[in-house]
């Protein structure tokens, strides 16, 4: 099997959990270290998948990875090869796929809920059944949804939280959480917690409260929607 590409953007934005999925289903991976200065492959025919992770710069800055990315991202939509966006992932999901990324009027920092659409697509992701979940959020910009796209979650902040296309799906909000991601983010991001209060930014003891029990019911959903994309790679 043809690993799969996981493009980091940032030191502190690893895989986290989906790494853990992978290794437990036998998945063969590979790291792309983008913010170590790793050129972004200029094809797709090494790998079975793409995967892109968060960070904290914008898909609309000048950065001389961004335009390499949205052609890899275009290269495997067009030959339907799974790609799953993460925040800053999902943003260059729907970019490279015409749509837009702009700030939003609310950051969010935090746990907080999305809803789960009443669709037949939300329901093949997240699960017969699911119409909420907790999960994980770091971000201060939103995807448009691009042309043939459908809204799989949505939120109170944050009108689209993910979309779906055929086997690709990008995510606003961060289900990868892991109690190392978690606390590395806090110790990182404590001075932007501080700089940024509102109504969807938490302290750091309110996003450390629980955790464990946050996690696992993170997690829970996490592997539904890994075990949805894998079923699509390339072999």
């Amino acid at each position: 099997m043809k690993p799969v590409a996981i493009f980091r953007h940032s030191p502190t934005e690893g895989p986290g959990y989906f790494a853990a999925f992978l290794d437990r289903t036998r998945v063969p991976w590979r790291l792309v270290e983008v913010d170590a200065g790793e050129p972004v492959p200029a094809s797709v025919d090494q790998f079975g998948g793409l995967v892109f992770m968060g960070g904290p710069m914008s898909v609309n800055d000048p950065l001389p990875w961004i335009p390499p990315a949205l052609d890899l991202i275009r290269q495997a939509v067009a030959r339907d090869m799974p790609v799953l966006g993460h925040c800053l992932g999902g943003q260059l999901m729907s970019k490279a796929l015409g749509g837009t990324v702009s700030r939003t009027p609310i950051k969010e920092i935090g746990w907080g809920e999305v809803h789960v659409a009443d669709s037949a697509a939300a329901q093949a992701w997240f699960g017969p059944g699911c119409r909420a979940f907790v999960t994980f959020h770091w971000h201060g910009e939103t995807f448009s949804l691009p042309q043939g796209a459908t809204p799989v979650l949505s939120g109170p902040w944050c009108q689209n939280q993910a979309f779906a296309l055929g086997p690709h799906l990008a995510l606003q909000c961060h289900i990868e959480m892991t109690g190392q991601l978690v606390h590395g983010w806090c110790e990182t991001g404590e001075q932007e917690i501080a700089r940024r209060p509102g109504p969807a930014v938490q302290p750091v003891p309110r996003i450390l409260a629980d955790l464990d029990a946050r996690l696992a019911a993170l997690q829970a959903v996490a592997d539904r929607v890994y075990a949805r994309w894998i079923s699509g790679l390339e072999p």
